[in-house]
């Protein structure tokens, strides 16, 4: 038996042990959607979300959403109520941020390969280009220049520093993300002297971290280095966007970052910054700790079959939906995510079993050798922390499948 990640907190189960979510059951849900595989979005806790994030951090801190983690379009729309700005990587994240009620100001646009018909949506719209290399710099003036408007361009530094303890590294050293640190202010004076509207630095050192006290030191390199910058480029930036950092508790033994020791340490590094920052604006851009706790994929049981002792759950779902579940999205080592079986939820185990899905490959593990209470075709398999790169970074079409339904109740 292996165990399986902590069952996020705030879901519970009626009097018949049927799991809730947004206080409607899932088996009523499965049945408002018409058919799994189903992702559903609890949009009170993506609002419970982010005022946990408000009580903890500075109030001169601005929040971003990073929607690379969900696109649903009325997720967007619910989270554009609530956050103070959108972080894009794409001219369809874009697209899709714009009609979500957003204002084009309060959009980022990040990204190592942005085509010129992108550079060219986000500066007619009035977004702010994150650019990542001076090749990029060069391009977006141009374009501007041919728009006769003035660009809105920030510079995305590739620090000299990682995120310790994270699940994904975006700084130090060698990379495809943003300009080197050395490299910055020469280029920054450049889009000045070419009369660009510079809005400041974006710098992101890594993601996917539980640690608070990793999170609050990167935070304080942070800070401390576009103080360095803006000294060297002898202005001030409009804004330091921080990144990320904090993540969520996938997997057995995993524990929920401590938010307020991140925003407690935050708080003393913006009382000691550098003057040259006095002025400047900070944010920080969250994806998946916004969102993934708040969804749940639910897919169907429709066989139950054993093979040389071990048995198995076969669903109508899989990796193709939920890639990162099944181990596939950058896991070294395989591990369960938190499951259950919805229609038993917080029943005792009393077997286990192999949570399959419906392709034709080894890979589709859902659960692996997990204890669950007794489960037969038809019933609804449960997994969690589903609300982040979930639907729209997994393989949907693989085989033919087709993507799952989606809802936010």
């Amino acid at each position: 038996m292996k165990p399986h990640g902590p069952i996020p907190p705030g879901f519970r189960a009626d009097p018949d042990d049927m799991l809730l979510i947004g206080g409607d059951r899932a088996e009523a849900l499965a049945d408002m959607a018409g058919d799994t595989p189903l992702f559903v979005y609890d949009s009170a806790m993506l609002t419970a979300r982010v005022a946990e994030w408000r009580a903890a951090m500075p109030a001169e801190v601005q929040l971003h959403y990073a929607m690379k983690a969900n696109p649903y379009a009325p997720l967007l729309a619910w989270m554009a109520r609530l956050v103070d700005g959108f972080d894009v990587a794409s001219g369809g994240e874009l697209k899709a941020a714009l009609a979500s009620g957003m204002s084009a100001a309060d959009i980022s646009f990040a990204g190592p390969g942005k085509r010129d018909r992108e550079l060219e949506a986000a500066i007619a719209a009035g977004a702010t280009l994150n650019l990542e290399s001076a090749g990029e710099a060069e391009r977006a003036l141009s374009i501007a220049d041919h728009l006769g408007v003035v660009p809105r361009l920030a510079v995305r530094v590739n620090p000299d520093f990682d995120l310790k303890g994270s699940g994904m590294k975006m700084g130090g050293g060698a990379k495809p993300f943003g300009v080197d640190a050395a490299d910055v202010p020469s280029l920054v004076r450049r889009l000045i002297d070419a009369g660009a509207d510079w809005q400041g630095f974006h710098i992101f050192a890594g993601s996917q971290a539980l640690d608070a006290a990793a999170i609050a030191e990167t935070q304080a390199q942070t800070v401390a280095l576009a103080g360095r910058l803006a000294n060297d480029i002898g202005h001030s930036p409009a804004l330091v966007n921080l990144g990320g950092g904090m993540g969520v508790p996938y997997f057995p033994g995993d524990k929920a970052v401590d938010v307020a020791a991140v925003g407690d340490a935050l708080a003393a590094t913006l009382t000691a910054r550098d003057p040259v920052l006095a002025g400047s604006r900070f944010a920080m851009e969250l994806g998946r700790w916004l969102v993934a706790e708040a969804g749940v994929y639910l897919t169907r049981i429709v066989d139950r079959k054993t093979s040389h002792g071990e048995t198995f759950l076969v669903t109508d779902g899989g990796l193709h939906h939920q890639l990162a579940a099944s181990g596939n999205f950058g896991t070294v080592i395989r591990r369960n995510y938190p499951i259950a079986v919805a229609g038993r939820f917080g029943a005792a185990p009393a077997e286990t079993v192999s949570v399959v899905g419906c392709l034709c490959t080894p890979l589709d593990r859902l659960g692996d050798q997990v204890a669950l209470p007794g489960a037969a075709v038809g019933d609804l398999i449960a997994i969690f922390q589903a609300g982040a790169y979930g639907a729209s970074a997994s393989p949907a079409t693989f085989l033919g499948q087709g993507p799952a339904r989606e809802m936010l109740v």
